[in-house]
């Protein structure tokens, strides 16, 4: 019995190290999550701003001993990227517009005491840390050893973490994670799925609170 735990605990060990990287980044990313949630700081952008991006930053840095750049931060393939970050901002405006009059995403987005500045600045420091989490962070910190299926593993938690709000957006975010990490895969960057994300959520905050 002593020898067959010993040989199970032999295989573990030599799977961890084989993985370390992707161990590393899946852990540490699951451990993220549950200090923003048990965790929270005020306002809410400074919490995301410590644990999806400062965080993970220094993880890399230290745990996995790389260079941030090579998780997204660096500006990528540009020429990749932007056609899609264009067409998919082009397309995604007047759908938004239309489905800005469905009660639930209204309740939902409705901001009585808007300052359109103010949430504009937190949002983006916001979300620029919310992306780096999933299409940096997770998508890089996978790719290497996963290659395309690290598309489709950052888009899970990205879906969990929307939990809570309208299903109707719950539902379009299994979509649009797949679609945000595809495009950052394919133009080494984060920045297209930050870019993306900030124009949505800014634009609909618009339609439903200003032009209603």
């Amino acid at each position: 019995m002593q020898n067959m735990i010993q040989k199970e605990l032999e295989k573990l060990s030599a799977f961890l190290s084989a993985n370390y990287r992707e161990t590393a980044v899946i852990v540490l990313a699951v451990l993220f999550f549950i200090l923003h949630k048990y965790h929270p700081l005020e306002p809410s952008w400074s919490g995301a701003l410590l644990y999806f991006f400062l965080l993970p930053v220094l993880s890399i840095i230290v745990v996995l001993r790389r260079n941030p750049l090579d998780f997204g931060l660096g500006i990528g393939n540009f020429r990749a990227w932007w056609p899609y970050t264009l067409a998919t901002i082009i397309v995604a405006v007047p759908v938004l517009f239309a489905v800005s009059g469905i009660d639930s995403l209204r309740e939902y987005y409705t901001r009585p005491d808007l300052d359109l500045l103010t949430y504009t600045i937190d949002i983006l420091i916001y979300l620029f840390s919310w992306e780096f989490i999933f299409r940096g962070f997770i998508l890089f910190g996978l790719r290497d050893k996963l290659g395309i299926l690290s598309v489709v593993i950052q888009m899970v938690p990205f879906v969990i973490l929307h939990f809570g709000k309208p299903e109707l957006e719950v539902i379009s975010t299994i979509f649009t994670g797949l679609w945000f990490g595809y495009i950052c895969y394919r133009g080494n960057s984060f920045w297209p799925a930050f870019i993306i994300h900030a124009v949505i959520n800014i634009s609909f905050i618009i339609f439903v609170n200003i032009c209603p």
